[in-house]
């Protein structure tokens, strides 16, 4: 008989990766990215457990998008007030919070529980090719297209 392995959270091994933006797809980098955050990319994947590794993009500023998304595509958000409607462009968004841009694209991708708050703690976006983190001596992560 079989026994499903479930993964205890002191049990875990968490691992930092590090991804470069330049001339990559928001949403295949994103999907990618949050397949890492979330620990299915292990064989020891257990939905209940925060069993992520941590993800560092860098070069956020160059990461881009395919057809009219540049123009037709908003990112909106509700103050909770009459007329606290704020909309932005796709174009606005990467030129002027390229970090919040991504970061929006990655966090959609994760589930919205308290678990998904603290794997969304595991990511660290950056605009240039510097990061803080050259300690933690990440693995780089290769994502297509």
């Amino acid at each position: 008989m079989r026994q499903t392995t479930m993964t205890k959270p002191s049990e875990v091994v968490r691992e930092w990766y590090v991804v470069d933006g330049t001339d990559k797809t928001l949403g295949r980098l994103a999907t990618e990215v949050a397949t890492v955050l979330r620990g299915k990319h292990k064989p020891t994947f257990t939905p209940n457990v925060d069993a992520g590794d941590y993800v560092i993009v860098i070069n956020a500023d160059k990461i881009k998008v395919t057809g009219d998304q540049e123009f037709k595509k908003f990112y909106y958000n509700y103050s909770g007030y009459a007329g606290g409607v704020r909309k932005r462009s796709t174009r606005v968004m990467r030129e002027s919070y390229t970090v919040e841009w991504v970061e929006r694209a990655i966090h959609g991708m994760i589930p919205h529980t308290k678990l998904g708050d603290k794997q969304r703690k595991h990511l660290f976006v950056y605009t240039g090719a510097e990061h803080p983190h050259a300690a933690q001596q990440p693995k780089e992560l290769v994502v297509k297209g």
